[in-house]
């Protein structure tokens, strides 16, 4: 638990269990339209993106390193990776993060917007099929036609490895 400041009264603390919470995911077209990953396992996807400046934390690139390490993408999955800031790509870089990346061979971009608002690298085309750790799957969020799926980046990677929407739980 992070603390705040000195002598800040609470008004009540809260422990919820999760332990019974399986992985989830947001199907398209509402970040709120969301359902256990084993409802839509086996989901074919043209590409995976983890990333941009809301989801491309030093934590995701980790997960995403631990599922992929000795492992392979897809070879019909676009896997990239944009983190949120050059902080996040150096020190992902000084911790051996990019290198399992690259060895899995997912694209390593620069921190930028690029394919989440839909602006470049990593448009989705008509009918493609996208798995994403970004904060919105709205109808042509990341390209016209395209459906977006929201989960973890544990699941995000997971399904690049498969090449269709997987439970990351054999991964980690």
């Amino acid at each position: 638990m992070h603390e705040t400041d000195p002598g800040f009264a609470y008004d009540g603390v809260h422990e919820i269990d999760v332990s019974g919470i399986v992985p989830q995911i947001a199907i398209p077209h509402a970040p709120d339209n969301v359902k256990p990953v084993s409802e839509v396992t086996g989901r074919r996807i043209d590409q995976a993106y983890l990333g941009s400046c809301a989801s491309g934390r030093l934590e995701d690139f980790e997960v995403a390193a631990r599922v992929l390490k000795g492992r392979q993408v897809h070879p019909d999955v676009r896997f990239i990776v944009t983190p949120g800031s050059r902080e996040v790509l150096m020190e992902a870089t000084r911790l051996g993060y990019i290198s399992v990346l690259h060895a899995a061979n997912a694209i390593v971009t620069n921190a930028n917007c690029g394919a989440c608002p839909g602006l470049h690298g990593g448009i989705l085309g008509q009918g493609e099929v996208a798995i994403t750790s970004i904060t919105r799957n709205f109808e042509g969020r990341m390209g016209t036609g395209g459906e977006i799926y929201l989960a973890s980046p544990a699941t995000v990677a997971a399904s690049a490895i498969e090449g269709c929407i997987a439970n990351p739980l054999k991964y980690l």
